[in-house]
């Protein structure tokens, strides 16, 4: 429980850091893109991108507090459930069940139309916290690995980094956007104007403004780096909750097995959005891979670690492997 508590303080601190650094990065990009521009600094006239850049990012920081969960929503199509259709019912089912063992309130359920398996969680924190999951995974699951999908979204709840992954969700999208912006800007209106200044002595030195402008284009990237650097071990942590609520760790394994084996990407998902599901709707190759490259640009720990980490759990340890599947495991 300790552990527990530090983890959830540590996650406050970290949304806290988040809402600081991407605001921080915001103006930045918007003080970068009025200087390539305009080839100058905004010494005696009025920095726009900046002003933009700031106040958006002021508005989508206080949006994605109060209005991410509802954006993340809409932005993947989930719909609520249809408490007629037996699918749907068993996931409310396994919810109460899973909402009693965390001690946690229940969440708002949804839907999202996908044919690949995965699941997400999103929200402020546990009292307005909600859980979607893919047509796919309730057609491919059985019931325990339905209910340790579940208790591993309910892990991320009662750890309280459902709001640091929800609020990185939104703020991605804003420096995407004012990167956008900048470089058409420059492109349309700034170019003769940046060259210009610099040819007359008045701007600044070219190789300048190209540092500028290749940090305008790498925006997005860095934003995402920033990200994620909160993202990979509380994959570990919520798999560690999902055994602890349900008391098997090998129905979580089977479910992760049989996610990431389906071979296609979940097509709801996007980059700003991968990071919350249990598992990278995108199916990129660099989640699989360990190594700084990996740490950076991963959303997700590699799958085969967190499926060693599970089977120890069960005191399974010989696990025979065909191909990229494993088989059933063997206990010792």
């Amino acid at each position: 429980m300790a552990d527990l508590y530090l983890q959830q303080s540590r996650n406050r601190k970290m949304t806290i850091l988040l809402f600081a650094g991407f605001f921080a990065f915001v103006a930045a990009v918007g003080l970068a893109a009025d200087v390539y521009v305009n080839g100058t600094l905004p010494y005696g006239r009025v920095p726009f991108i900046f002003i933009f850049a700031v106040c958006a990012g002021g508005v989508n920081g206080l949006a994605s507090y109060f209005y991410g969960v509802n954006l993340v929503i809409a932005s993947l199509g989930a719909s609520e459930l249809d408490i007629n259709n037996p699918a749907h019912r068993l996931l409310h089912n396994v919810a109460v069940e899973m909402a009693l063992a965390s001690g946690m309130p229940m969440p708002k359920l949804y839907v999202i139309k996908d044919p690949s398996p995965n699941a997400f969680a999103a929200g402020r924190g546990p009292g307005d916290a909600v859980i979607g999951v893919t047509q796919g995974l309730l057609e491919t699951m059985n019931r325990e690995e339905l209910q340790a999908v579940v208790a591993h979204e309910m892990g991320h709840i009662k750890a309280r980094d459902i709001l640091t992954m929800t609020v990185a969700a939104v703020l991605l999208g804003t420096v995407a956007l004012i990167s956008d912006w900048a470089i058409r800007a420059w492109w349309y209106a700034g170019r003769a104007g940046a060259i210009g200044g610099s040819k007359k002595g008045k701007g600044l030195h070219p190789l300048i403004l190209v540092a500028i402008g290749i940090f305008i284009i790498l925006s997005p990237l860095i934003s995402r780096i920033i990200a994620l650097a909160v993202s990979r071990n509380r994959e570990y942590q919520a798999d560690v909750s999902s055994a602890e609520f349900t008391r098997n760790p090998l129905a979580l394994a089977s479910a992760l097995e049989k996610i990431s084996g389906y071979g296609a990407p979940t097509r709801a998902a996007r980059r700003g959005t991968a990071h919350l599901f249990i598992f990278d709707p995108l199916m990129r190759k660099v989640d699989n891979r360990e190594g700084l490259f990996a740490d950076i640009l991963a959303t997700h720990p590699p799958i085969g670690k967190r499926l060693d980490r599970l089977y120890k759990m069960a005191h399974v340890y010989s696990i025979p492997r065909s191909g990229s599947r494993r088989g059933a495991p063997e206990a010792k």
